[in-house]
């Protein structure tokens, strides 16, 4: 389990965030939500441990968080990986930080459940589109098996229809791989479909954290309700099956 408990950062003087608590299970997922500026990817360096915390903890089953090597999907897909080398060698470098060898059956496996053909990881990071990076992307979070995966805006470079595909495709396989995932966006939609939890940062503080479904029907703070209102307005608030 992730425990982030009354973690703060500041720097040179100014508060990013402040008693921020957090607790996440394998396999649930928990989406932070909230506008630019609210320190929701200072919170992802903070789990990760990229960030320095001025006060607070952030643990995995009591232990630091880096003994569990969590993994990191970032926003900007093609920017993940270096641009000189084939995104085989690209997808296989947390094993290869860890000594371990790749098992290509997995690896097929995961590649077909992310409707990735293996051809394309031949390639450079250039020679795909911006939808078969991200998805690339995952292949390399998913890759070492982590218990920990961290989306940061996971959805936001992607055209509609490779979204919902794209969410769908990471729900289906944390119910098959049972990771825990922590999802920063600003797409209240997506976290109310997929989120077993939502919590509403705002100006690096939590405003309430409760259920996706009772967030959808009934927020606890004016701030959260502007947010579920909003996205009602867009028809973009209904839970996924």
């Amino acid at each position: 389990m992730l425990s982030v408990e009354n973690i703060a950062v500041r720097y040179r003087g100014v508060t990013i965030l402040q008693d921020i608590s957090l607790t996440l299970a394998a396999g649930r997922t928990l989406a932070v939500v909230g506008e630019s500026g609210a320190g929701k990817s200072t919170l992802i360096g903070t789990i990760l441990g990229l960030v320095r915390c001025s006060a607070g903890q952030v643990t995995w089953n009591k232990a630091p968080v880096r003994r569990c090597r969590p993994a990191l999907v970032m926003q900007e897909p093609r920017s993940a990986f270096n641009p000189r080398v084939s995104l085989r060698r690209s997808v296989t470098e947390p094993l290869i930080a860890e000594r371990r060898p790749v098992d290509e059956n997995q690896m097929a496996a995961l590649c077909r459940s992310l409707d990735i053909p293996t051809d394309l990881l031949e390639r450079r990071p250039s020679a795909v589109s911006i939808g078969q990076a991200q998805r690339i992307g995952i292949l390399r979070a998913l890759i070492a098996a982590p218990p920990l995966v961290l989306f940061d805006e996971p959805l936001s470079a992607l055209d509609a229809v490779t979204q919902k595909h794209t969410a769908r495709m990471i729900a289906d396989l944390q119910a098959k791989e049972g990771f825990a995932a922590l999802i920063v966006t600003h797409d209240l939609g997506y976290a109310a479909a997929y989120a077993d939890h939502i919590a509403v940062l705002r100006a690096g503080r939590i405003e309430e954290l409760t259920t996706a479904q009772a967030f959808i029907d009934a927020p606890q703070t004016a701030y959260g309700r502007e947010l579920r209102d909003a996205a009602f307005a867009l028809g973009a608030l209904e839970r996924v099956a």
